[in-house]
């Protein structure tokens, strides 16, 4: 990632790695905050802090109770929730989003970012997905939604006040008009969507008007933002949201993914956060170069905070970058009961199941290494990427024997098995991209094996990495890569994540 300190310089896109799509953003003072879609995952809706866009850093997760968030055990993978809105209006921290799998539209409100968050207020009489809130010169709330559509709300109880108009519907013939944003910009009402759909012709539009509620005048040079057609190492972006700076500037952070290999590209990380300068022109935006290496802000960068890449689990609460699918009972997944372990308790017995005990982050970079310290005594489990139900390679332990299993779709096998010293082993997985072959060579490869007390790594199995991409398995989300019991109970002493070359 290139970076330079100094005002002037360079920095690296994305400024979010991994799965964290649909970003929205809003500023307090010199402070920015940022949240993402989390889909199936509980907790849900993950919270950044930064002070010059470009370094971020997890605070909590919006939605990180059951009575907040609830996804029922069926729900499809991808499901959840999608798209949330991000403001601070009247000394408050609002949030609006859409839980697909249960209850529609509801809106949280916070004093601090960090939380804690509100129980939800639901919002019944507000149809579709995206939800934005805007409010106006005489505080009236408006919540515009995908299609475009758009509502007045009371926010504080969640009623409706009048019918729900159609806004604007985009560019004649592009599919998907939606993650609408509306602001006051000067003399007029911005509206910004994306549309295209989320794939690689993404792109960003923007309507004005006089009032909220329009009449929209589209930009002459819509879409103001795609990649779509072009052979940039970024492609699919859209879905973008807009802040100023303190010193006037202005700045958009949008999706985007890093397809990798020869055709069609698969992307493995999910959709992640990319930031982008924007310029003014005849009162329309203007989206600078979206690149891995983009002009940095004209402040100086904030030194990298220290991320930790490896847990010990030492403490009584795992940190916010945890996450689990739908939901994450206490007495499944606990540092409590073993000191400096992690617990898991099985549920399901396997990660083809929906209700598996599973804890993992986000995988966020092309090449990394991955280890754990697992002890299967008392059952069976192990080190697994997941991207859904059907599709995770894992590496399973039980007691003296560990096993590389796939499940590709409707094909599940043990593709190899080793007997091993019994006791507590050191689980590890290398992701590293392909060089570039032909049309038909894939994204990366990622290869499973054991690490012995003096870490030498020893492969069991090395698999192709395409079939965990969204071009393969198809949804919403991106690599996750965790813990896992699918019998009885298994201990976990640490985990290990780095960046590697490569």
């Amino acid at each position: 990632m290139a970076i330079r300190a100094e005002a002037g310089g360079t920095f690296g896109n994305p400024v979010l790695a991994g799965f964290h799509p649909d970003p929205s953003v809003c500023r307090v003072g010199d402070d920015y905050y940022l949240v993402c879609s989390s889909f199936e995952y509980f907790p849900g809706i993950p919270v950044f802090h930064s002070r010059d866009l470009v370094h971020w850093t997890q605070i909590g997760n919006v939605l990180d109770r059951p009575s907040q968030l609830r996804i029922p055990p069926d729900a499809p993978s991808s499901g959840g929730i999608y798209a949330p809105t991000l403001r601070h209006h009247d000394g408050r921290f609002w949030l609006v989003v859409t839980n697909v799998s249960g209850g529609g539209n509801l809106l949280v409100t916070a004093a601090d970012p960090a939380g804690p968050w509100s129980e939800p207020t639901m919002l019944p009489g507000v149809g579709g997905i995206d939800p934005d809130l805007a409010w106006d010169e005489d505080g009236t709330c408006w919540c515009t939604v995908a299609g475009v559509s758009q509502v007045r709300i009371d926010p504080y109880t969640g009623q409706t006040l009048g019918p729900q108009q159609p806004v604007w519907s985009g560019t004649p013939g592009a599919q998907a008009p939606e993650a609408p944003h509306l602001y006051r910009i000067g003399g007029h009402w911005y509206l910004l969507i994306a549309e295209g759909g989320t794939e690689r012709g993404h792109s960003v539009s923007v309507a004005r008007g006089s009032e909220p509620n329009g009449p929209f005048e589209p930009c002459p040079a819509n879409p103001v933002l795609t990649h779509r057609g072009t052979g940039r190492p970024i492609q699919n972006t859209g879905h973008a949201d807009l802040v100023q700076a303190p010193d006037g500037s202005w700045w958009m952070v949008l999706l985007g993914v890093r397809p990798r290999g020869g055709t069609p590209g698969w992307h493995v990380l999910g959709r992640e956060t990319f930031l982008a300068p924007v310029t003014w022109a005849d009162g329309w935006p203007v989206v600078g170069e979206v690149a891995p290496a983009t002009a940095a802000p004209p402040w100086p960068l904030q030194p990298w905070p220290a991320e930790p890449v490896r847990d010990d689990f030492d403490l009584a609460q795992l940190h916010p970058r945890w996450i689990s699918p739908r939901h994450r009972p206490a007495r499944d997944v606990t540092t409590g009961e073993r000191a400096g372990w992690l617990t898991l308790h099985a549920r399901g017995d396997s990660l083809d199941r929906t209700d598996t005990a599973f804890a993992g982050r986000r995988q966020q970079h092309l090449a990394c290494d991955v280890r754990t310290l697992a002890d299967p005594a008392e059952g069976r489990g192990g080190l697994a990427v997941r991207l859904d139900e059907d599709h995770h390679y894992e590496i399973e332990a039980t007691p003296g024997q560990v096993a590389v299993l796939a499940r590709v779709g409707p094909l599940r096998t043990a593709v190899a098995i080793r007997e091993v010293p019994a006791g507590p082993v050191v689980l590890a997985l290398r992701v590293r991209p392909q060089p570039p072959g032909d049309a038909r060579t894939g994204p990366d490869t990622l290869a499973f094996g054991t690490e012995d007390a003096d870490g030498v790594f020893t492969e069991l199995a090395a698999l192709d990495g395409r079939y965990l991409s969204t071009e393969v398995a198809g949804g919403f989300t991106g690599r996750v890569i965790g813990m896992y019991a699918a019998a009885g109970t298994v201990h976990f002493d640490w985990f290990d994540y780095r960046h590697a070359d490569g």
